[in-house]
């Protein structure tokens, strides 16, 4: 039974990512979202906007982002949920294709705003890993908090350079497939429930149209803030969020020990953490902290 809900959710994953809306090109997006507000492009381009904005403002594009997409997809949902609605694979219902669809969209945007990296090749190709990496933020949507912790533990280079002892490979496979596994399962699980609950809905053409739009919206929204949540735990991260994430891995089996973390002779993490305390202190203001911050891991 697992097995079969981990082929329906990478068959709704797959089918989802076929929707003309779901590549959302890094580049482009940053520059329609921040190019009026900064001199520089191309360093947003390269650093992100984490550069150039504070955390809270951060999170406002993010709701700002979040807000338009759900509409969008709610109303989509409405329209899929009427006869002669669009469809996908046959056995997929159309408005579960898109409003996965939505989810991925939303998902690289929202990691665009907090500094992640494109997640398409120059091809305009999705790789392997980062097909992974929009699953484990599907993950962290859908409530599984280990995916968060991965996430950022993979994305962050801080965190990889205390985690220098492993290996990338070893790495990767020792996060990535485990809690990729687990997310995988519990977005098979709650298909098969919502397969069922939209399929019910459209045996009543417009009364049906307004239980997806409904459900959509309802689902979509909290999905988003909470990844919003997880990804803007990255902007300010610290040798005491790191440490978090550890456990929070090693609660769930992801077993990374202290002998794996290592700390180098420079003791970087102890200038973030100092660098961290004054921005909290409002000692240094944001840019000035990013920029240190930037200085600090170059060197590493």
């Amino acid at each position: 039974m697992e097995q079969n809900n981990e082929s329906l959710a990478l068959k709704v994953v797959n089918e989802s990512l076929k929707l003309p809306f779901i590549k959302i090109d890094r580049s482009e997006f940053l520059i329609k979202k921040f190019g009026e507000q900064v001199d520089d492009i191309q360093k947003l381009i390269d650093e992100g906007p984490q550069v150039f904005f504070s955390k809270e403002e951060l999170d406002e594009s993010a709701k700002k982002v979040i807000n338009a997409n759900v509409l969008q997809s709610s109303s989509l949902s409405f329209a899929s949920g009427l006869p002669g609605g669009f469809a996908m694979a046959a056995t997929i219902p159309a408005d579960i294709a898109q409003f996965y669809g939505y989810s991925l969209k939303l998902a690289q945007e929202i990691s665009y705003i907090y500094g992640y990296n494109n997640m398409w090749s120059d091809q305009g190709e999705l790789t392997e890993d980062a097909k992974n990496t929009l699953i484990l933020y599907l993950g962290v949507m859908l409530g599984v908090t280990s995916a968060g912790a991965a996430v950022r533990i993979l994305s962050n280079k801080m965190a990889l350079q205390a985690l220098k002892k492993i290996p990338q490979k070893a790495l990767t496979k020792t996060i990535y497939y485990p809690i990729i596994k687990k997310v995988m399962a519990i977005f098979g699980t709650k298909l098969t429930k919502a397969t069922f609950a939209k399929g019910v809905s459209k045996f009543i053409p417009v009364f049906g149209g307004a239980v997806s739009g409904t459900m959509n919206y309802i689902s979509l929204k909290p999905m988003a803030n909470r990844l919003k949540d997880e990804l803007g735990k990255n902007i300010n991260y610290t040798t005491k969020d790191f440490e978090q994430d550890i456990k929070i891995l090693n609660d769930e089996d992801v077993i990374i020990t202290t002998s794996d973390v290592e700390y180098d002779d420079e003791n970087y993490l102890k200038q973030l953490e100092k660098l961290s305390d004054l921005l909290e202190k409002n000692i240094i203001t944001e840019q000035e902290f990013q920029k240190m911050k930037k200085s600090i891991i170059d060197k590493l």
